[in-house]
C-alpha cells in the first residue's frame, strides 16, 4: 500500500491563512532585488504567498502586505502580473 503524498501548506502574507500551495501565488524577491510572479513555484529566492484572490490581491497592494513581507517595494507591474496570472487561471 502506497503512503498518501503529503499536500505542501503555505500561509498567505494577507489573509494569514493556512492553505496548500497549489492555492496561492508566489512572489519571489531575488538576490539582486528583483521581484517577479513565480507560476512554477520553485524559483530561487525569497518567497512570499498571496492567496489566489482578487480581493486579497487588491488588499496586498493597498495595504503593502507584499512590500513588508519581502522587505523591498512592490512596483504596480507586479501586481498586475499577479491578476493576470488569476485571469490565465480561470
Amino acid at each position: 500500500m502506497k503512503k498518501p503524498r503529503k499536500i505542501p501548506i503555505r500561509k498567505c502574507v494577507v489573509s494569514g491563512e493556512q492553505l496548500p500551495k497549489a492555492e496561492l501565488l508566489r512572489v519571489v524577491k531575488t538576490k539582486e532585488g528583483n521581484v517577479f510572479v513565480d507560476p512554477s513555484g520553485k524559483m530561487n529566492g525569497r518567497g512570499a504567498y498571496v492567496k489566489r484572490s482578487r480581493a486579497v490581491i487588491d488588499k496586498a497592494q493597498k495595504n503593502k502586505r507584499l512590500d513588508r513581507a519581502l522587505n523591498i517595494t512592490i512596483t504596480d507591474d507586479v501586481f498586475e502580473a499577479l491578476r493576470r496570472q488569476l485571469d490565465d487561471d480561470a
